[in-house]
């Protein structure tokens, strides 16, 4: 069968018609395939923008998370996908970066922190206060130890060479200058930045 252009065009308009009345060209009601169409699961998500976790060109992600604030109501990430209004990726995510949403949810995800003892052989779980304080602690007692306030040649140096700093590439402008001035301010000399290699 040969169908001119007039005639397309016909037929379009007689399935537009169609369906505004609410059966198709074929005579079937409509109104069960419109019920049978699903809302999106993120139509009722709140979008939380984020970096992708795994290398050094930090694209950006938008995760869609159900669940309001209420008390009984758990906050659930739903999807992760990459964000459209990134300079970075512009939406595309590599394959690593696409498989987020399975780290997110993985039933065998730490969600606290762990601690070994040295000479322990099993971890105890510890609250972030609790872990903070200890690193906290262990910074102080490290720069305390190997604080140098002279060299060898006499020349005045006011560094502590116990500990380096290595901030990561998907630090923001801001979270690598407050890095470095924190530990500058400790007197740390060995300074690196993941971005910069």
């Amino acid at each position: 069968m040969v169908t001119t252009r007039r005639g397309f065009i016909k037929l379009g308009v007689g399935a537009g018609a169609g369906l505004a009345a609410g059966t198709s060209v074929l005579g079937f009601p409509t109104d069960k395939v419109e019920a049978a169409t699903r809302t999106l699961k993120i139509a009722q998500a709140r979008e939380f923008h984020s970096v992708c976790p795994y290398c050094a060109v930090g694209c950006g992600m938008i995760a869609y998370v159900l669940g309001d604030e209420a008390r009984n109501a758990v906050p659930t990430v739903v999807h992760i996908e990459g964000d459209p209004d990134s300079p970075i990726n512009a939406g595309a995510l590599c394959p690593k970066g696409a498989t987020t949403m399975q780290l997110t949810v993985n039933r065998r995800r730490v969600l606290k922190p762990l601690y070994r003892a040295p000479g322990a052989a099993d971890w105890k779980e510890m609250s972030w206060s609790e872990v903070l304080d200890l690193l906290a602690q262990r910074i102080k007692e490290t720069r305390d130890r190997t604080f140098v306030t002279v060299d060898s040649k006499g020349n005045t140096v006011n560094r502590q060479e116990g500990f380096a700093v290595a901030g990561g590439a998907a630090f923001s402008n801001e979270e690598g200058y407050l890095m470095a001035k924190l530990f500058r301010a400790l007197g740390t000399v060995y300074i690196e930045q993941q971005a910069r290699v």
